[in-house]
């Protein structure tokens, strides 16, 4: 919005926290994220879900290229994995790589994963693979967003949102560090916080806190597996991501409340009872959590504009860092559609 000729201010308590490190997060899900895209396997062929996926996964190579710079290539890993179940599943990415070969969409069968790859977790199905789904990472990500950021003399604030109405013509923000700002067009993009800044607007957008616990493991004979592993391997409804050449990452749980579950952590930490023996003996040495906002009874995400000057763009519950690009594009459509008309 910046080159679009906007001045823009950036209000985010998050930016008071070190990008360098995991940490958890009553209210943000980035401190949880694995930076998985999801774009190309998506099952749905139709709707908005669907164009904002196809839309992200145009978008992220130009955004990868320009965020990128030398001292931390901003790297769009790839591919995606994803280990059949079932023969019902399988099937079903059978029909999906007859529709999207030309998206880069192939299937491994059984016998292909048998001879090729014995280490990872046995599929007796086969496996769906797309070359151009993967993930980003999300602490490169943000470090990169940051220097983008800066280079483009955006002001920032740390401070909190803790009132937003309308002023006159304009929207009138007070931050919880005293301080007071005032813009013509306000997006809120904060997630569960959300709620609480539009209630008293008149606008119930009621989202739901859904946990995701990840698991950062120390193999004990990584020699064992072969180091060409795809960018994200997906067996049993948890992502096995290899992160660097010793370690995995392991993530991540889909929990109601605020709270992680016990039960929740070693279920993932068992692949559902597929572990291979490998995993089984991984050391912990990392565990963290994070919070995902789920509208309650409509899609996610939220993109709406609720009233003149006033943008909602949030709830993206498990898609936030693939649906990124297609939401700024968004947003900054209703900006200048707004800006048009003044």
């Amino acid at each position: 919005m910046s080159r679009s000729g906007h001045q823009v201010e950036l209000i985010d308590p998050a930016l008071a926290q070190d990008p360098s490190r995991h940490s958890s997060s009553p209210l943000t899900g980035t401190s949880a994220s694995l930076g998985i895209l999801m774009g190309h396997v998506f099952r749905r062929s139709s709707g908005r879900a669907w164009r904002l996926r196809r839309r992200s996964m145009e978008l992220w190579p130009l955004w990868v290229k320009e965020l990128s710079c030398p001292d931390e290539p901003l790297l769009l890993q790839t591919p995606l994995v994803q280990l059949a179940t079932t023969d019902e599943e399988a099937a079903l990415q059978r029909k999906l790589v007859e529709e999207r070969s030309h998206l880069g969409l192939s299937f491994i069968t059984a016998d292909r994963l048998a001879l090729e790859h014995p280490d990872w977790p046995k599929s007796s199905h086969g496996g769906l693979q797309s070359d151009h789904d993967g993930r980003l990472d999300p602490l490169i990500l943000q470090r990169s967003l940051r220097r983008e950021l800066h280079r483009l003399s955006v002001p920032m604030q740390t401070g909190a949102v803790e009132t937003l109405h309308r002023d006159g013509n304009q929207w009138h923000l007070e931050l919880s560090d005293g301080s007071r700002t005032y813009a013509d067009t306000v997006v809120v993009c904060s997630g569960l916080a959300s709620q609480t800044l539009l209630a008293p607007l008149g606008h119930a957008r009621a989202m739901d806190p859904v946990l995701g616990q990840v698991l950062q493991l120390k193999l004990r004979n990584p020699d064992a597996l072969n180091p060409h592993w795809p960018a994200v391997l997906m067996s049993h409804g948890v992502n096995l991501i290899r992160h660097g050449s010793d370690q995995l990452l392991l993530g991540a749980t889909l929990e109601p409340g605020e709270e992680p579950l016990e039960a929740a952590t070693l279920t993932m930490r068992a692949l559902n009872g597929h572990a291979p023996t490998w995993l089984e003996q991984a050391e912990e040495i990392g565990h963290w959590h994070g919070l995902r906002a789920r509208p309650s009874g409509c899609p996610a995400p939220l993109l709406e504009k609720l009233e003149p000057g006033l943008i909602l763009a949030s709830g993206h519950y498990r898609n936030g860092v693939l649906l990124a690009p297609a939401t700024a594009e968004w947003v900054s459509k209703e900006i200048d559609g707004e800006t048009s008309k003044a």
